[in-house]
């Protein structure tokens, strides 16, 4: 079945390419400017544009059709990669560009290499073979269209091609096709395009680690493990150009490497061991600012929290005497709607439910307290914060998704101390120890609230060193399939079947086109 395959698509290509020879099919020019000879260049790129996709018989499957209209009406339709009778010097560096595709996570023939390699084969040719200019009009228009997609996948990923980057400002979006032409402009073109990629240091690194590891040999019973890290690579760096990072510090939180960084321009300050939501409760990835920190915090327990673990404790209490005060023990205090201090002893616990608990319990500042020592405050809408753990022995563990979505630090104090910076000796920051013996709640707001991105990256390269982490939510593989459906799909409509254009053309009466054909001349 395989050689089939091949057989047919490499009869496909043969006829795409050298149908041309005997036949330009393409309609009359609708709109060609008086001054373009008929067989130009030009006026073959405008006449091939000005046939709509639908009526086109030759496959011209074009993924950003908008964008390549408006590309070559902006240079008026003259040539951006061929010279001569064949592809010139950016032509063949840009052919090359999306022959790499896969060193940056991406498909190949996504970007129609397979197509454009035989047209540049066929461009080879001796000047003046028949059909040699319309088809330099195909390898034109078709490369620039997958260029084009290029630089807007490596800007915005490929699921999420049409959402704006976090890079892109508030009305000014990216252009992929302004961007094309601008590196067409520079004096190194390759380089000009791929500066649209996400700057920050990880998504750089790993690009770098993937295109050094496609290149090392890997055979027999290593190739199907060497090929998964390759995708999960490529899964990654998709997800960094959906999330990418502005500025140059940040602290930023990896979930699945269950670390957070500090990250001040492309170098990491600090780093530290976390702990994260179970993937029943996981820790989602969001962008906020941490604005503040509060030492010997007040915990005020969600409701959620309160109904599923707390109440089922007071209901078995409420059966014992009354000296064993499950919240006393804890350090917790019950509170009514209205924010007054409630006795729990005077509460009839069997009648509550948790669709039915009008009360608020907080935890007072102190040993015990689950937010520990120290929190870090920051707006988000999941209710999540930064803290202290009160059982420090559990960052031993490798694995440390154990929380009920919110994250805890190792280390809170360095974190503390790097967030107030010349202001931390004024700020008279207090050991652990003397949080514990002495807990007084202090709020300390930051004049310098820095940015704080939480994301899912299950590959990054540390201390120089590609590290791999366990797919902790499983969100890998979902992200693997789509990416793989989508891929197939522009895959098949790239390239339509030799059966279909054969049939096409065989139900014809004798000397008759179809649609959008012309003879040659």
């Amino acid at each position: 079945m395989r050689p089939l395959k091949s057989m047919l698509l490499a009869a496909s290509l043969t006829a795409i390419l050298f149908g041309l020879t005997s036949a330009d099919r393409l309609a009359a020019p609708r709109a060609l400017a008086p001054n373009y000879p008929a067989d130009s260049l030009a006026g073959r790129i405008q006449r091939l544009l000005a046939v709509p996709a639908a009526e086109r018989a030759l496959p011209l499957a074009l993924a950003d059709e908008p964008a390549v209209q408006a590309f070559y009406t902006q240079r008026q339709h003259s040539a951006a990669w061929c010279a001569d009778a064949g592809a010139g010097p950016k032509g063949r560096a840009a052919l090359a560009l999306l022959t790499q595709a896969s060193d940056y996570g991406l498909t190949p023939a996504v970007y129609h290499v397979p197509l454009l390699k035989a047209l540049a084969d066929s461009l080879a040719q001796p000047a003046g073979t028949a059909g040699q200019v319309a088809r330099q009009a195909r390898f034109d228009v078709l490369l620039t269209d997958g260029v084009v997609l290029f630089a807007r996948h490596l800007r915005r990923g490929q699921l999420h091609a049409f959402t704006p980057s976090p890079l892109e400002k508030a009305g000014a979006p990216f252009e992929p096709a302004a961007w094309v032409a601008r590196a067409l402009a520079a004096p190194g073109f390759a380089a000009a395009l791929l500066r649209c990629q996400p700057p920050q240091r990880e998504y750089r690194e790993l690009q770098k680690a993937l295109a050094r590891w496609r290149r090392q040999p890997a055979t027999g019973n290593d190739a199907p493990a060497h090929r998964r890290r390759s995708q999960q690579m490529a899964l990654t760096l998709e997800r960094w150009r959906w999330e990418a990072i502005p500025g140059s510090e940040y602290l930023l939180v990896n979930l699945p490497a269950y670390q957070l960084e500090v990250v001040r321009k492309g170098r990491v300050q600090l780093s530290q061991r976390i702990m994260i939501g179970r993937p029943d409760r996981p820790t989602p990835t969001l962008n906020s600012r941490v604005t503040s920190f509060t030492i010997a915090p007040e915990w005020n327990v969600p409701h959620d929290v309160a109904v599923r673990h707390i109440l089922p404790y007071l209901k078995a209490n409420a059966r014992y005497a009354p000296e064993q005060d499950f919240l006393a023990n804890n350090n917790y205090r019950l509170f009514d709607a209205q924010g007054k201090a409630v006795n729990p002893a005077t509460v009839n616990w069997q009648r509550v439910t948790v669709t039915n608990f009008p009360y608020t319990i907080r935890q007072s500042p102190g040993c015990g307290n689950l937010l520990g020592n120290i929190i870090f405050r920051f707006p988000n809408p999941y209710g999540l914060y930064l803290s202290d753990a009160p059982e420090p022995g559990q960052f031993a563990h490798a694995y440390r998704a154990l929380e009920e979505g919110c994250m805890k630090l190792a280390r809170p104090m360095h974190l503390a101390a790097y967030l107030l910076g010349p202001d931390s000796t004024s700020a008279a920051l207090p050991t652990e120890a003397q949080c514990t013996a002495n807990p007084q709640p202090r709020t300390i707001f930051l004049k310098r609230p820095l940015p704080l991105h939480v994301r899912y990256a299950t590959c990054a390269v540390v201390a120089g060193r590609l590290r791999f982490y366990p797919d902790v939510y499983g969100l890998d593989a979902t992200l693997r399939r789509q990416l793989l459906a989508m891929q197939a799909a522009a895959q098949r409509s790239a390239l339509p079947s030799l059966r279909q254009r054969k049939d096409a053309t065989e139900n014809q009466p004798p000397g008759t086109t179809l649609a959008g054909q012309r003879e040659e001349r």
